[in-house]
């Protein structure tokens, strides 16, 4: 793919995840697509298929920007595994309560509906990339005597499937910055050894 092309396939990927966050998955059409990106429907579909190859798309798009080297490369330098895994945290913070251009509706609705094989499922792929860094961040807290933790991998997951229902929960009944705060601090207080807790 050329340049102008991959420019061409970003703008449609930008503008389609503002379509599906403010629609949904189920009431997007591809005419709504191409009314976003004003661009004809031969030009949409020189790219995309249906709506269902663009919201994979979509997702994909936004699993590649993952901060996993980041976070490691971090994890190198002067900064504790306290502070990555607050920074961490901040960021998933800002995704539970992101407003604008929030895909956790579509994201549902969309796996409610297709099944996707484990292997090409791009939500389960950026849960366990988001795993491997919480779990990577929490060994070496483990190490330098920041944490302590028996099962650093267990530990990891329940942390995540806490902001993942988060996530869930503020799109249906709504969650505050003070519970969202209150639930992470919980599942981080349990890192942190008795003797430093005094």
């Amino acid at each position: 793919m050329g340049e102008k092309s991959a420019q061409k396939r970003k703008y449609i990927l930008d503008k389609a995840r503002v379509v599906f966050s403010e629609k949904g998955y189920k009431n997007v059409t591809m005419k709504d697509i191409v009314d976003a990106c004003e661009i004809s429907r031969g030009g949409l579909y020189l790219y995309f298929s249906s709506t269902q190859e663009l919201f994979l798309a979509v997702l994909e798009d936004e699993v590649d920007e993952d901060d996993e080297e980041a976070v490691v490369a971090a994890l190198s330098g002067d900064a504790s595994a306290g502070d990555m895994l607050a920074i961490f945290l901040k960021e998933q913070k800002k995704a539970i309560l992101r407003k604008k251009n929030n895909l956790t509706v579509a994201t549902y609705e969309y796996f409610s509906v297709h099944k996707v094989s484990t292997k090409d499922n791009p939500l389960k792929n950026q849960f366990d990339t988001a795993v491997r860094i919480v779990e990577k961040l929490i060994e070496n807290g483990v190490e330098t005597g920041e944490f302590y933790c028996e099962n650093p991998v267990g530990c990891a997951r329940n942390l995540m499937y806490v902001v993942e229902g988060l996530k869930i929960l503020s799109k249906t009944i709504g969650v505050s910055e003070e519970a969202i705060d209150r639930e992470l601090m919980y599942v981080l207080e349990g890192l942190v050894p008795d003797d430093m807790n005094s």
